[in-house]
Order: structure tokens, then sequence, then C-alpha cells
């Protein structure tokens, strides 16, 4: 019997599969979330505390400590001996690579932003501590830059970007909105931080998508609120994809304006909580507690989206590519798989393109491991791929903070960029400003 393990290394979540390597067929999945996140909810906060504490074992050892308890978990569901697991690819951003390889990430968070290595040979998995099969491999896919890693790397070859005659967009859009812009001709790429406010960080009720997450939310024509719950469960707080139907339909509806302030409409739903003006979107009821979106989620909003957005400007305008042009836009990631297209657009997250050009793609990341895992051939080319892209670093780019100022409205100061938006109209009862 001859098993894989194949790994996506996410900030904030680290998910696994199990793999027969005799069929192909994916016998298990397992997710957890990073326990990094006790040293920092972005991987820069974990570098500068490995730099203060000298702590980049300590850091190795809890990636590495996910890494083990999932393949442990997945390897006693299907009754499999590790020893018989023989092989580990990994994909992630750069840092996450960097803290499982015990390499040093200090130079991904300094000027010139260059990490220790970009592709790594393979290892034995035990060198990392990984605890498979004693002679078992551990393969890492290849990183563009300190910014883009292996992960975007495996979003391209997993959606075949590298080989498409026209230009596509492909966006994986988590605590850091990494954007590949391109087709067979060339490739750019650049990171913006969106902030972790789409993943429910810093949202006074924002959760991950698990039980009780509300994952749509609509305000119906009277006014009255409509929210959808994973699993139909009582509602605990907001997942990604109900905070961007929150934001949306909040400004169709007329409560926020264009800056997202709370407009004054006398609504009783519009109150000053303990972290100011708040709007309640569901009342206390006996099976859960009030839900409420504050001032000041709105705007963490409006910058997470602003960042992503900007960092897509950049790209189309350095390259002279139109709206129009754009074939199709990929959107990977577990955020992408349940966004509102119409929403994710009305908002300026994302280019005015015809909701048939945008496809959901899932996790790109796994599926580019699970390439790799069984193709030599595909490993070469994720190397040709992430050392073709040409990287725009966004942090020293003269246009980008302009971009992103311009996109802190909705959807967008330039409502030509938005045709779509401006022809549906202006909100409901626009009312005075707080």
């Amino acid at each position: 019997r001859n098993f894989a393990v194949v790994c996506d290394l996410g900030t904030t979540t680290v998910v696994a599969h199990l793999v027969d390597l005799q069929d192909g067929r994916t016998l298990d999945t397992e997710a957890t979330f990073n326990s990094q996140i006790h040293f920092g909810e972005d991987y820069i906060r974990r570098i500068i505390y490995a730099e203060q504490n000298d702590a980049l074992g300590v850091l190795q050892d809890r990636i590495v400590g996910d890494v083990n308890n999932l393949i442990f978990t997945m390897a006693s569901r299907q009754k499999i001996d590790t020893q018989e697991i023989n092989a580990v690819i990994c994909s992630g951003n750069t840092a996450m690579i960097h803290f499982l390889l015990n390499l040093d990430p200090t130079g991904i968070r300094r000027e010139p932003y260059v990490a220790s290595a970009q592709s790594i040979p393979p290892i034995r998995a035990a060198e990392t501590g990984i605890q498979i099969n004693k002679r078992g491999l551990l393969f890492c896919l290849p990183a563009v830059a300190a910014f883009i890693g292996s992960d975007i790397v495996a979003g391209v070859l997993t959606t075949r970007l590298h080989l498409r005659k026209g230009i596509s967009l492909f966006a994986d859009i988590g605590t850091n909105g990494e954007i590949v812009l391109g087709g067979r001709d060339w490739l750019v790429c650049a990171s913006s931080s969106a902030g972790p406010a789409f993943e429910g960080n810093g949202i006074k009720h924002g959760m991950r998508a698990s039980r009780g997450a509300i994952e749509r939310l609509a305000i119906r024509p009277d006014g009255s609120i409509d929210a959808r719950t994973i699993q139909g469960a009582p509602a605990v707080g907001l997942c990604g994809s109900g905070l961007l139907d929150t934001l949306a339909e909040l400004f169709r509806a007329g409560i926020i304006d264009r800056t997202g302030k709370f407009l004054k409409r006398g609504d009783p739903r519009l109150t000053d909580g303990e972290d100011g003006p708040q709007f309640q979107l569901l009342p206390p009821r006996h099976d859960h507690g009030e839900i409420v979106i504050t001032q000041a989620d709105i705007q963490n909003l409006i910058r997470s989206k602003a960042g992503v957005f900007a960092a897509i400007r950049v790209l189309m305008e350095s390259t002279q590519v139109r709206t129009a042009d754009l074939e199709g836009v990929y959107l990977a990631g577990g955020f992408g798989n349940f966004l509102n297209v119409r929403h994710a657009v009305a908002i300026g997250m994302l280019p005015d393109v015809p909701e048939e050009k945008i496809h959901f793609v899932g996790n790109t990341s796994l599926a580019g491991a699970k390439m790799v895992l069984f193709s030599r051939k595909a490993m070469d080319v994720a190397v040709q791929i992430a050392s073709s892209m040409t990287y725009f670093d966004l942090m020293s780019h003269p246009g980008y903070m302009d971009e992103f100022i311009r996109a802190c409205f909705i959807p967008h100061t330039d409502m030509n960029l938005f045709p779509s938006v401006a022809e549906a109209g202006k909100p409901q009862s626009p009312g005075r400003e707080n």
C-alpha cells in the first residue's frame, strides 16, 4: 500500500488530503486552524515575533504539529499506518513554506523583500519533523516572490492561465489578495494586504465559515432582513460571504452612503453601541443573541475590498488591459466559492464583467499540489510558471496608494469603471449623513 498527503498551508487554515497512490483516489480530507495564529493573525506579525523572541523553531513546531495532527487524524480514520505514507506535497504562501522548513523569513518583511528561497528541492520529511515513513519525501511547490507563494503558482497551473490565448484574471482572496493577470504570452502578479476582515477577523460579530455563520444576507423591499446560516443553525455571526452581502445590501438599501457611513433615516435598528454607531442585522432571539455590524466594521470591509481592487487596477493599468479585454475571472479559495458575484462587483471588489465570465475554482492550492504529486512534468511546468511571472511590488509602486484611495468608496470614485452598478441606479432613500 502506498499513500501520500497534499497540504495547503494557509495563514489562517491548514487543509490536507490523503491520497491513495495506487489509483489516485482522495481517501480523506481534514482541516484545522493554523495554530501559529496565537503569534499573529498575519504572517508579518509572526515573522516579527520570531525575530524578537528568537522563536523561529517555535513557529516551525506549530505548523509541523498542525500537519502531523491532520495526517494522524486521516490515517486513523482510514486505518492506515503512517509508515505507509511515503510523500507529502505542500503548497502555500512563501512565509508559511519558510516556517515549515525552518528557513529564515526575515527578508520577506524587509526591503528589498527577498525570500531565503523560492524553489526548494525535495527533502526527507523527517528532517522537518513530519511523521510519515522515515524515508518519505517532502516536496514544496515553487514560489514567485516574497508575497506571491506557491499557492498562487498552483492556482495558475490548475486554471491553465499560462496556456490561454486571451487575457484572464486569477484572484485568491484571503488575508492577502493575490492577483495574477495575463495568458500564454505573459503573466504579471501582485499581492495586496486585504486584511483579515473578509475572514471574519477584526469584525465585531465576524467569524470563520462554520456552523451558524451567516453566509447569505438580503434586505427585502420592506426593510426586513433575510439571513441564511451555514447548516441552517442558529445565527452566531457573519462569515466572509455574509459580510460581503451585508456591505452590498446596506448600500443598496440606502442605509450607508458611498463612503460607508451610516445615514440617518430614523431606523430604530441604527443605534450607538459600545464601539460606536452600529446597525442591528438580527435581533436577539431565544436561540441566538443580537448580531450587529458597526461603523468600524464597515470601514474595515471597505479597506479590504479596496486593497484587492487597487492591486487589480495597478496590473491592468500597467499592461494597458481594459475590463472588456478580460475573457475570464477565476476566483480561488474558500471565500471565492460562496461569493455573490453581483454583490462583489456592486461594492467594487471585482471588475465589472458579465457574471458568466466569473468562475469559482475552489482550492487551487491543493489541486495544484495534487497535479505535482501525480506528474513530474507538472512540477517542471510549475517551476516554469514561477520563473516566468513578473512580480509587481505594490509597496514601492507609485500608483498603488492613489488606486487604493480611489477604491475606498462604494463601488469606486470613478463610476465609469462600474457601468452596471451606475445603471442600477442610486440607493433607496439616501437620507442625511450622521
